[in-house]
């Protein structure tokens, strides 16, 4: 009887860990959604898309409540250790990053709210288009190296973040551009450079659980692992 009852708690503790990695799994896919929704009502100024994006900002913020006590849950009473420990603490910060992109959206959704009729060139457009299918890729290769616990595709995830930081700051120069070449543009202007700006910080955000799934896969923190193999490096 004592090895029954040993049996089942391994095996409740083990469906709990997978049911933690599955909420981890839905709540990225409702961000994934929340992220393209909100760009697309600020591209094509779909105020209902927009509204509906906003409201659905509530089942994101629900996910999160719900990872962040079923991890501390899981601490009190299971007492994990090694991968298992760093795999509920990670929920946690995956999941407050998942929650900010959430966000994110919900702030792109508001400003398209504010904006009317406002046309600008084709360049403009296709450059937000861009930048969204960046962000997007790189919270799906976060997500993925963190269900995955790949270290070496973490580190990819990393290296790339620059390029969504670049394309952030061409559409600021060219959205300063439209706004002295016709002051009139300003308000609205100021609208999408904010757009870009959490984009940008949902690129960030990514990056952020793309550092997780590494300290998941390897137990040491990314920066610095990085930090350590420059000062290794020879000087010139």
């Amino acid at each position: 009887m004592p090895l029954q009852s040993s049996e089942h708690l391994i095996s409740s503790y083990e469906g709990e860990l997978i049911q933690l990695a599955e909420y981890i799994s839905s709540m990225g896919g409702l961000v994934e959604a929340a992220i393209t929704n909100a760009t697309n009502a600020l591209l094509k100024l779909d105020h209902p898309l927009a509204n509906m994006t906003i409201a659905g900002d509530k089942q994101i913020d629900e996910m999160q409540r719900k990872i962040d006590e079923m991890a501390v849950s899981m601490i009190a009473r299971r007492q994990p250790m090694a991968s298992d420990l760093r795999m509920i603490i990670t929920s946690i910060h995956v999941a407050n990053d998942l929650e900010r992109m959430g966000d994110m959206a919900k702030q792109i959704s508001r400003r398209s709210l504010q904006i009317e009729g406002l046309s600008l060139a084709p360049k403009f457009y296709n450059g937000v288009k861009h930048m969204t299918d960046l962000v997007l890729r790189q919270v799906k290769a976060a997500l993925d190296a963190y269900s995955t616990r790949d270290a070496t595709s973490a580190v990819d995830v990393c290296n790339h973040d620059d390029e969504i930081d670049a394309l952030y700051t061409s559409l600021f120069r060219e959205l300063l551009t439209y706004m002295m070449e016709d002051p009139r543009l300003i308000t609205q202007c100021t609208h999408l450079l904010f757009c870009g700006k959490s984009l940008e910080r949902a690129g960030d955000h990514a990056t952020n659980i793309a550092e997780a799934a590494y300290y998941l896969d390897t137990g040491r923190q990314l920066s610095a692992q990085v930090e350590e193999l420059h000062r290794q490096q020879p000087k010139e």
